[in-house]
């Protein structure tokens, strides 16, 4: 009997199926630590986070199963505490309660999302509960009310969890359960945006010089191309795989992942970036290649950017600033003038955006 050649295709698919039995059984392990760290229905977190913190923190950014994924965003984030202490609240509010935002929010719905499923039926179930939300929401703080740019929140929080438990995350993001208040990125004049605009900037500046000082020659700024990793915190225009995984982090450890993988994004492209001239840098400042959204490459490069201290340094100038020198109240209309832009615009520039890829 001769030697017979291998079958190339034989290898590849003998090598393949040798590869997710490996993901499998490591995808296996993980979803057991995970709900040893959980316990049944979450009832063992806030021990075990209290006892190996630096655990889960890296079990975190390493991804949360898919299949406890919504379980661990309300542990995490405080909502479940909400929950439990607010009963019939949600429920009230759907059924009792009339919002003055509800033509808005009805005519927005079919632009969240529009190309996944779930919310694609016109009045389907996706699109109800995403309404009953919204628009629970602007009755429970009708100080913000409803702004276009919660239902990519809301929207992402409804693929993972119940109506009433994606309401309350909603709640504890905004008024701050666990980490920092983010009403402010929907408040008229944006003012958390603004901020976060302002913080960022100096982030590029003081960790790409060069990269920074490219931008202010072509006269490139934040507003332009980062209000919305900001204000949907990479729920939109993002692939959904990294989506997910800045939301693990972002829900653990606050709004310094978004400050983090902005930079990352311009690290990871930055010797591109640097050459190209305004039109063509301000595409691509929009539209970054596959492969620099691959969370497994970019949280890495992410997480080697240090700015707890420096945010707070940069927010406490920030409020000193705003709270008014003369030069900060010379400028500032020219700077209330571009985010009432942002605030009226770049929500339904995402949509319009959204509406080309579909």
């Amino acid at each position: 009997m001769g030697f017979q050649k291998a079958d190339p295709y034989m290898i590849a698919k003998g090598a393949f199926v040798l590869f997710s039995f490996c993901c499998y059984r490591r995808e296996e392990r993980s979803i057991r630590k995970w709900r040893k760290m959980i316990g049944v229905g979450g009832n063992d977190w806030k021990h075990y986070v209290r006892r190996n913190p630096h655990v889960v923190k890296r079990r975190i950014r390493k991804g949360i199963p898919d299949c406890l994924r919504g379980l661990v965003w309300q542990l995490i984030s405080g909502s479940r505490d909400l929950l439990l202490m607010n009963p019939g609240v949600y429920e009230t509010l759907v059924i009792y309660e009339t919002s003055a935002s509800e033509l808005e929010i009805i005519r927005d719905i079919s632009r969240t999302f529009p190309s996944h499923i779930f919310f694609q039926q016109r009045h389907g179930p996706g699109q109800r509960s995403l309404y009953n939300i919204l628009k629970a929401y602007s009755v429970y703080d009708r100080d913000v009310g409803y702004v276009q740019g919660m239902g990519f929140l809301a929207g992402l929080l409804l693929l993972y969890m119940s109506e009433e438990d994606a309401f309350w995350l909603l709640v504890a993001l905004l008024k701050g359960a666990v980490h920092a208040p983010m009403e402010g990125l929907y408040q008229p004049g944006l003012p958390l945006v603004q901020q976060y605009l302002s913080q960022f900037e100096k982030l590029v500046m003081e960790h790409m010089p060069k990269l920074g000082q490219h931008f202010v020659e072509e006269m490139i700024n934040p507003s332009m191309y980062a209000s919305q990793w900001f204000i949907t915190v990479f729920s939109y225009s993002f692939p959904f795989h990294l989506t997910l995984r800045v939301w693990d982090v972002f829900l653990y450890e606050g709004i310094k992942v978004v400050f983090q993988v902005g930079l990352a994004l311009l690290r990871f492209c930055h010797d591109d970036l640097v050459k190209l001239p305004f039109e063509k840098l301000l595409h691509a400042l929009r539209n970054f290649p596959e492969e620099a959204t691959d969370p497994d490459v970019l949280l890495p490069i992410a997480f080697t950017f240090k700015v707890s201290n420096r945010l707070e340094e940069l927010q406490k100038e920030y409020q000193k600033g705003a709270e008014g020198t003369s030069s900060s109240k010379r400028h500032q209309p020219l700077i209330s003038k571009t985010m009432s832009r942002v605030g009226s615009r770049v929500i339904s520039n995402l949509t319009s955006d959204k509406k080309s890829q579909t």
